[in-house]
This record gives structure tokens, C-alpha cells and sequence, in this order.
């Protein structure tokens, strides 16, 4: 089998092919080409063709993107449990106070327990509307209280690390279903590919989508390069075929000039630029069926801050992006789920460095225009002494995999294969928390 170099360095007749001489005359040529060839080795971009998602639509499926906060957000300041006095006691500095009409500082009531950090203030409408719903003591039974083992342990899907299965629970679920044949069938928006689609062959990792393109100097080269791979039926000249027609793909989307509808404006921050692009992806038909997105900085040890300061910043930032996301998408979004979720939570008590420790369960919300919103699903174990996991955290009583699994079986189209995803979680229909709708 030719590999692309050889390819490249042939003189065959012909007015449109690229010759050795041509390549060597340009320098272009071997940039072009080995532009390709890094994406052939790196992503699934080489694999398979770009083609408008006509199959995932017809079959009602939804895109799943799974927003992951890094280093433990504290869920007792995300989901305020206002009504628990031992909330105020364990927390004379950093509580956020109840709601309280005219308190800007104040939060923003959900029901008769719970308030939104007033940080979330955007997101309130969605709660509004009913397609944001929210789950507190969430979590795994990862008891190390370490932001690694933690965060491997969940985005493998399990519920205590030491399973056998490396690649990640979302590309087991790819794995498991009949999807699009698009190579952006799954993207994660970073410099990495993460632990949740590791060994996912149609997952690609891009910090931006304006990177994947071609570097001709010269568009005659870009062209000619389309001519030399046409005619062949080797490995190398489908996978360049396939991999410029990818290209081209994302070319037309244009998605560094993609407009938000609707008066969305997105925070100029990497997860407001993250779904910024994901929406420009879901509108453009391209095959999208999973979207991965991370948020780091929310290991609060020091100066955490109440309804201000550094946590609430971080907030900030999450609220108004989520919110744009949903103003973007407009009726897109009734074929949209987005889960937001962290490895584990923070200590119920205040430290002395007016910050929260390492805990166990935090909270999780849920977005889209299947999902049962407007409520608070699942258990809620109380903050009592004697309600507390030791050393003093709140205890875990909602399974993560449980919501995971809700989505997938209810909106992604994999209802049979809940425990190839989930290996040894035993997840039926009858466990689900009602967090979504069919």
C-alpha cells in the first residue's frame, strides 16, 4: 500500500496532478500533505465522511454534551439548602444567605429546601421554563477524596475505581449504538482527548474548530491535492479523500464567523466559546451525537468567597454561558441534553482558610427540551451531624450513573445496552429518577 508521501512524490500524466517537481517547486505540497497526515494519525476525521445528519434526526436522538467541572465544585453553594440550619452553623462566613426579595446577595429560590447560588441568576429562567432540572447529592462511591481517582472512576462510569474496562462510558455508549458515520460524531473541546471518550474511534479533541483546515498558501494547491487522492482505492488515498471532504465540511460551516441567533451572546471565555462552537456544530447537521466540554478551578481551599469572590466567578461564567447556549439554539434545543457535572463535592464545615475542603457529594443539573424540569429529583440525606458521612461531608444518595443512564436509554437510543456502558451497575428502568421524558 502507497502511504501519502509516495503518493505525493509520483509524476503521473495528466494537466491536474501534483508532481514531485511541483511539490518540491512549492514547498506547499509536503506542508499540505503532512497537515493531513497528522490528522490521519490523531483523529477520526481520516476515517470516515462528513455528510449532513439526516439518519440522527429522523431517529429522534438527542446530542448529548457533558459540561465537567474540575476540581470539586462545591454543590453546597451551587444548590443553597437554605432551609437546613446546620447549613448556617457549619458555614458563619461562606453560607449563602436564604432568599430574601430585594437581598442581591441572597438565593434565588427553587422550592421550599433549595436556592440557586445568586451567581446562577441566568439559568433561573430556564428553571422558569421547565427544561433545567437539578439533583443534589450526587456523586460515586469513590472514597479517596482524590480529584484523579475521582474524576477516573467517574468518567469510566463506574461507581468505585478498579473495573477492568480503560475506555470511557460515553465511547462504550458510541460504541453500542448505531450512529452517525460522521467524524464529528463526538467532540471534546480541549488539547486532550478525555478520560469520558477514551477509546471512542469516532471522537475527535480540538481546541478550537478553526484549527482543523488546510495550510495551503496557494488554493490551487488545496485543490490539487483533492485531484491526487480521487482517483485511488488504497487506505491512504480514501483517507484523504475522506479527510479533505471533512475539512471542506467545516470550511462551509465557517464556524470562526458563526453568528449566535436569537441576541444569544456568549462570555469570551474557553467554555462560552466551547458551546459557542457546539451549537454552531448542532445547527449545521454535521453528525453530532456528543459534545465534551471542561471547566476547571473549582478546588476552593482558600477564599472560596460567599455570594461573591472567586467561586462566584467561576459561576458566573458557567451561568451565562449555559444561558447563551440555550438562547442560541432556540427550538434545536428540544433535540438537546447537557449535563453538568464534577467528580465529588466540598466539606460541609468551613476551614480556617475561609475556604471547604474535599468532600463527597455535590450536585448536577440537567438541561434540555426533554427534560423534566422546574424540580429537585432524587433523595436528600440532611446536614444533621448525625446525617453526615465522616469526616463531615454530605452524604452521596443520587448514583451519578443513574441520570447518565436515564438520558441514554431515553434520548440517545440506547435502551438495550445500559450495561455495556455501566458494567455491573444492574440500571433499570425502574432505578431512573424521572430526570428526563421519552
Amino acid at each position: 500500500m502507497k502511504n501519502w508521501q509516495q503518493m505525493l512524490c509520483e509524476s503521473e500524466p495528466g494537466a491536474n496532478r501534483v508532481t514531485r517537481r511541483a511539490a518540491l517547486q512549492t514547498g506547499a505540497g509536503v506542508a499540505v500533505a503532512t497537515e493531513l497526515a497528522a490528522w490521519m494519525g490523531r483523529s477520526a476525521l481520516a476515517q470516515v465522511s462528513v455528510a449532513p445528519d439526516k439518519e440522527n434526526n429522523e431517529t429522534g436522538r438527542d446530542v448529548f454534551v457533558n459540561i465537567f467541572l474540575r476540581g470539586a465544585a462545591d454543590g453546597l453553594s451551587l444548590v443553597v439548602p437554605y432551609a437546613e440550619d446546620d447549613y448556617y452553623k457549619a458555614r458563619p462566613t461562606l453560607a449563602i444567605a436564604a432568599p430574601k426579595r430585594g437581598n442581591a446577595g441572597a438565593a434565588l429560590r427553587l422550592d421550599d429546601r433549595f436556592g440557586l447560588h445568586p451567581a446562577l441568576s441566568p439559568l433561573l429562567p430556564l428553571w422558569v421554563d421547565g427544561s433545567l432540572a437539578v439533583l443534589h447529592a450526587v456523586g460515586s462511591g469513590d472514597q479517596t477524596r482524590s480529584h484523579f481517582e475521582a474524576m477516573a472512576t467517574m468518567e469510566r462510569g463506574e461507581y468505585i475505581k478498579g473495573g477492568s474496562e480503560a475506555r470511557g462510558w460515553l465511547a462504550r455508549h458510541l460504541s453500542a449504538v448505531h450512529g452517525s458515520a460522521s467524524p464529528l460524531r463526538a467532540v471534546a473541546f480541549g488539547a486532550v482527548m478525555p478520560d469520558t471518550l477514551r477509546g471512542a474511534t469516532s471522537a475527535t479533541a480540538v481546541e478550537s474548530l478553526s484549527d482543523l483546515k488546510i495550510n495551503a498558501p496557494r488554493p490551487e494547491l488545496a485543490t490539487a491535492l483533492t485531484t491526487l487522492y480521487a482517483p485511488g482505492t488504497d487506505a491512504a488515498s480514501v483517507a484523504g479523500r475522506e479527510t479533505i471532504a471533512a475539512l471542506k465540511t467545516l470550511q462551509k460551516i465557517d464556524p470562526a464567523h458563526y453568528k449566535p441567533a436569537h441576541g444569544a451572546t456568549y462570555p469570551q471565555s474557553p467554555l462560552g466559546e466551547g458551546l459557542k462552537q457546539t451549537a454552531c456544530l448542532i445547527k449545521a447537521g454535521v453528525g453530532l451525537e456528543a459534545a465534551f466540554l471542561d471547566r476547571e478551578g473549582w478546588d476552593t481551599h482558600v477564599t472560596q468567597g460567599g455570594a461573591t469572590g472567586w467561586l462566584a466567578l467561576q459561576l458566573d461564567d458557567v451561568a451565562k454561558s449555559l444561558a447563551a447556549f440555550a438562547q442560541d439554539l432556540g427550538k434545536e434545543r428540544d433535540r438537546v441534553t447537557l449535563v453538568v457535572q464534577t467528580e465529588f463535592g466540598r466539606r460541609v464545615a468551613e476551614n480556617s482558610s475561609l475556604g471547604t475542603d474535599h468532600g463527597r457529594a455535590s450536585a448536577m443539573f440537567v438541561w434540555g427540551g426533554a427534560v423534566n424540569g422546574g424540580k429537585i429529583h432524587g433523595g436528600w440525606p440532611g446536614l444533621r451531624p448525625e446525617q453526615l458521612e465522616s469526616p463531615g461531608d454530605l452524604r452521596v444518595v443520587n448514583d451519578y450513573r443513574l441520570v447518565l443512564a436515564e438520558i441514554l436509554a431515553k434520548r440517545c437510543g440506547n435502551a438495550a445496552g445500559l450495561e455495556t456502558v455501566f458494567p455491573g451497575a444492574g440500571i433499570t428502568a425502574e432505578r431512573f429518577l424521572g430526570v428526563v421524558r421519552s
